[in-house]
């Protein structure tokens, strides 16, 4: 009897110590999450979801932050996965490579040239190999068009110091391949105007607000109109655009001018944001976002 009651005690005792183990585990679990993704409700969803839901659209902005590695991740996870829903009805752009990129980029994806010419002919971005080259390979593996599609660096820093009708001066090639159509409407957009009040209070700018927020909307125009150009290219077909996310969040920039361009597309975003807490979405982070993914602060950055 007593060897009976000795051995109860021992399985309790194994039974009490697994779960203050299983405890332990999930709660440094909790506290190692690299991620939690939030609809538009601002109800908790999972990655599953997120792709299923975003297969029916026509354009799936991601708003990243350029130096946030679980953002790339996610961005090539999320192209597979739709490639596959969509049975390879699918195609990419980037704000990573300016329009006359184009060509260099065509030519890697097609075999023609090597890695180390894109890099170097395209202004491919420092962290291209380790956050940028997956998505381009990938694209590559599986014949896939990926469009450049910001505008030229020196045409946005024409504008910021000189303004907007400076891109009137361009040639007639200039302003047809590398351009949308001049003159661009610039909205007044609660992101343009964050802009300008970060401009008010100093940051070590020192330019025209008009002019600066000019360049911004001559980026988002001519991404705008490009991803909309590709999507007259590809009838049928999902394109994901990889943006900062700044150029996408809350339907803004570059999505205000998607829209602007066609309004008949149907437009998803997503706006990748850090926070100290991911259990919810902050309010500064809340918006008009179809998907916010939640990334810990003190996550470790790529080198931008």
């Amino acid at each position: 009897m007593t060897f009976f009651i000795i051995n109860i005690m021992k399985q309790i005792f194994l039974f009490t110590f697994y779960f203050v183990l299983l405890g332990v585990s999930q709660i440094s679990a909790q506290a190692l999450q690299a991620y939690q993704i939030f609809d538009s409700e601002g109800k908790t969803t999972d990655f599953g979801q997120m792709a299923e839901a975003l297969k029916d659209y026509d354009i799936v902005f991601f708003g990243e932050q350029h130096n946030n590695p679980i953002a790339h991740w996610l961005q090539i996870e999320l192209t597979m996965s739709l490639y596959d829903k969509k049975n390879g009805n699918l195609i990419l752009g980037a704000e990573m490579f300016e329009r006359d990129a184009q060509l260099v980029l065509n030519e890697y994806l097609s075999g023609f040239v090597k890695e180390s010419h894109l890099i170097k002919d395209g202004k491919a971005w420092n962290n291209y190999k380790t956050d940028y080259a997956p998505l381009v390979d990938f694209a590559k593996e599986k014949s896939l068009p990926f469009y450049a599609t910001n505008v030229p660096r020196r045409y946005a820093s024409m504008v910021a110091k000189k303004g907007i009708a400076i891109l009137d001066t361009l040639n007639k090639e200039a302003k047809k391949k590398l351009l949308p159509p001049l003159p661009i409407t610039i909205p007044e957009l609660e992101s343009y105007e964050e802009m300008r009040a970060m401009m008010g209070h100093g940051h070590g700018m020192k330019m025209n607000a008009d002019n600066f927020i000019a360049a911004q909307a001559i980026k988002d125009a001519t991404m705008g109109y490009y991803i909309v150009q590709g999507m007259k290219e590809n009838k049928g077909t999902t394109m994901i655009h990889f943006n900062g996310n700044f150029h996408s969040k809350n339907h803004e920039g570059t999505a205000w001018y998607v829209k602007n361009y066609n309004k008949k597309l149907k437009v998803a975003v997503i706006s990748f944001v850090s926070q100290e807490d991911i259990s919810a979405v902050d309010d500064l982070n809340k918006g008009t976002n179809d998907f916010t993914i939640v990334c810990p602060a003190n996550m470790t950055q790529t080198n931008h």
